[in-house]
């Protein structure tokens, strides 16, 4: 009797999250377990929700101003769509507005005229993947963070990525979005919009890296090859390989020493024999 195959949902901006904690990770996706967003996380969240809006608008050719786009920024993060939890935020709402809305006008204005877009955050056909010993893993998600953006190489994928640590420092000083931990990511991304249009992704990726920081600086960094982290190669496994193990047998195994190692980001946080007591 042939047995069907049980099938394990991905989204794609889990897949760090996945590596950097299973734990955390079994907890929210597939446990249900829930966590309260903090002040920086809505801040982000509604950065993209404006930017957003004003790359819709120059696809389009509406003619939105950076100053009309900014209105969705200030209404999310002021009427945010999850439950928030302000308690010992290391910044106000009011300097959270202020780092936003300069971010946002850096964008508009220094950023997207640079690009010419295909999609904005754009919806994508689930994609399936078979694992062998009846495990399927089926990769789901919106861009909702990212473009798909035309150039010289191609079509490829222009991810935003905020946070205070979003931009760093090179040797001289200059400032580099920080680019790793995004690959897997950005090679859903890739693999998504292949699967959803049949068109091929020939251009690297891009992380435009808006710092939620105190000098609030953005910068470009590039990612070629994010496909490979994901699928492997002849001489190294891929991550959904990794992933279809600890699937198979169930086990997810705690990381202590993760950033987000915290009740305030990890919802198993009060029940893991693991933290830091």
């Amino acid at each position: 009797m042939e047995v069907a195959a049980r099938r394990v949902k991905v989204r794609a901006s889990s897949w760090a999250g996945l590596f950097d904690c299973p734990s955390r990770w079994e907890g929210v996706h597939l446990l249900g377990m829930k966590s309260v967003s903090g002040l920086r996380a809505t801040l982000g969240t509604a950065v993209h929700a404006s930017t957003a809006v004003f790359d819709q608008g120059r696809m389009n050719g509406d003619g939105i101003t950076a100053t009309e786009a900014a209105a969705a920024f200030i209404d999310r993060l002021h009427h945010p769509e999850g439950e928030v939890d302000y308690r010992g935020e290391d910044l106000t709402i009011q300097q959270a507005e202020r780092i936003g809305l300069t971010l946002h006008s850096k964008y508009c204005n220094d950023i997207s005229p640079s690009y010419d877009f295909v999609a904005v955050e754009m919806a994508t056909e689930p994609l399936v993947i078979d694992c062998g010993d009846g495990l399927e893993i089926e990769v789901t998600g919106t861009m909702d963070r990212a473009r798909v953006v035309r150039g010289e190489y191609g079509v490829g994928i222009g991810d935003i990525k905020t946070g205070k640590m979003a931009v760093t420092k090179d040797d001289k000083g200059r400032p580099v979005a920080q680019t790793a931990g995004h690959a897997a990511q950005i090679g859903t991304y890739e693999l998504l919009y292949e699967n959803t249009t049949g068109e091929s992704i020939t251009a690297p990726a891009e992380i435009i890296a808006l710092s939620t920081g105190a000098r609030q600086e953005v910068a470009v960094g590039q990612i070629e090859n994010a496909r490979d982290v994901l699928l492997g190669t002849e001489e190294t496994p891929g991550l959904i390989q990794y992933a279809a193990q600890m699937f198979k047998s169930g086990l997810f195994h705690p990381n202590n020493k993760s950033q987000l190692c915290s009740a305030k980001y990890c919802p198993r946080h009060s029940r893991c024999a693991f933290r830091d007591k």
